[in-house]
């Protein structure tokens, strides 16, 4: 699981904590520190980043192919087994916001409220607010104005995350919706990119 984070681009501590949202502190911190000593994983110093940054070592990165076959194993066989309580919507957003492809974004900045049903109210709301190129992701209204709404029960936004639902037939079907500035609604299929591990519709 943390090498996945790390593969998927997390390099700061506390990205790679709610990445792994089942870790305590503790057990991250002696993974991290297990990596290293086995030469995968390589503390960086850094002026402007607290506690520094976790990298991917030459013999790490050697690893991507391994992970990533391991989550599309798990994707094909896994998958299906998983229920409404398998799906934590924390994990989810956390992934989509990793996921935006800014430079699909108008370059103003830009706030997208995802609603997510079908979940407890605490995990219902979710704020994205891009801002030059970076993304905040809130669970408190940042006081912005909205530019987009984006509707849909959990299963759904979570198997269009995934590649296993087309965002065309998500609309179609009504269970995913799209309310606001009609650029980023036509845009979405591109800035809102795909899991890690996303395989093709089929």
């Amino acid at each position: 699981m943390v090498l996945r984070e790390l593969l998927c681009g997390s390099h700061r501590f506390n990205d790679l904590r709610r990445g792994v949202p089942l870790m305590s502190p503790s057990l991250l911190s002696q993974r991290l520190k297990e990596l290293e000593w086995a030469g995968i994983v390589e503390r960086r110093s850094s002026p402007d980043i607290r506690g520094g940054e976790y990298l991917l070592t030459e013999a790490g990165e050697s690893l991507r192919p391994i992970i990533e076959m391991l989550g599309y194993w798990g994707d094909r066989f896994a998958r299906s087994e998983m229920k409404g309580d398998d799906l934590d919507p924390g994990l989810l957003m956390w992934d989509v916001r990793r996921g935006i492809k800014t430079e699909h974004l108008p370059s103003k900045r830009v706030v997208i409220f995802f609603q997510i049903s079908g979940v407890p109210k605490n995990k219902k709301y979710w704020w994205f607010v891009k801002d030059g190129d970076e993304i905040d992701l809130c669970l408190k209204d940042p006081g912005h104005d909205i530019d987009l709404n984006v509707i849909a029960d959990n299963q759904t936004m979570t198997r269009v995350w995934m590649g296993t639902l087309e965002i065309k037939e998500a609309l179609i079907s009504g269970k995913l919706k799209l309310e606001g500035s009609s650029e980023l609604r036509k845009s979405f299929p591109r800035w809102i990119g795909l899991s890690f591990f996303a395989q093709p519709s089929k």
